[in-house]
């Protein structure tokens, strides 16, 4: 009896679909919430009343609810939330786009690893084509943590700019370091597939 290859994964039927409809679901709730109910919202077939935006505060703010008479609210001591009453296209698509921007980032992500799980289910995941997947999650979970928060940042300045709480809001990008670490520990495992593609092909020209 033949032993198995050494990069031959054991995955039966159940895991693949219950991993495959859970990406679905997951894929789909994105598409909904951060993706299609925002675009929504820019284009006005969903109530765009009273939106708003948490944001960071100077250590000088101590006013609420300044600007009220042009349409803007600012509420909050260190973080506050700036609201407008009835945003505009312009500010309903600076509200948005952070939002939509992760959101499609992240169905990238899901689609991609879909794409993984489709060779674990024939038990070879180093595959070529894995290795750039992976390189891609690697660049969108990146692209996530550090395009973002300064998405946030400049739409931030734009829905303040020229208002009369714009001197209460602090304009800044705030960076969390988890992401990147995920980021970059994603792209390790692309190499891990790489070496291992590589591996199996200098294998097979053994046999």
């Amino acid at each position: 009896m033949n032993a198995s290859p050494w990069y031959r994964v054991e995955w039966d039927r159940g895991d693949h679909l219950a991993l495959r409809l859970a990406l679905g679901v997951g894929a789909a709730l994105v598409a909904g919430f951060a993706v299609l109910i925002p675009l929504l919202e820019v284009l006005g077939v969903t109530s765009g009343d009273g939106a708003g935006r948490t944001v960071p505060l100077r250590a000088t703010a101590t006013v609420a609810d300044a600007g009220g008479a042009q349409g803007i609210a600012l509420s909050g001591t260190s973080q506050g939330e700036v609201t407008f009453a009835q945003p505009d296209l312009t500010q309903r698509a600076l509200l948005a786009l952070p939002e939509v921007f992760s959101g499609a980032l992240l169905l990238v992500v899901a689609y991609l690893l879909y794409r993984i799980v489709r060779t674990l289910a024939v038990g070879d995941p180093f595959v070529p084509d894995n290795a750039r997947r992976a390189r891609g999650i690697a660049v969108a979970v990146l692209s996530l943590a550090v395009l973002r928060p300064l998405l946030d940042m400049v739409t931030t300045g734009q829905l303040v700019l020229g208002t009369a709480v714009e001197d209460q809001v602090s304009v800044e990008a705030t960076f969390s370091s988890g992401p990147v670490l995920l980021g970059l520990l994603i792209a390790a495992l692309a190499e891990v597939f790489r070496r291992g593609t590589r591996l199996r092909a200098d294998t097979e020209g053994l046999v």
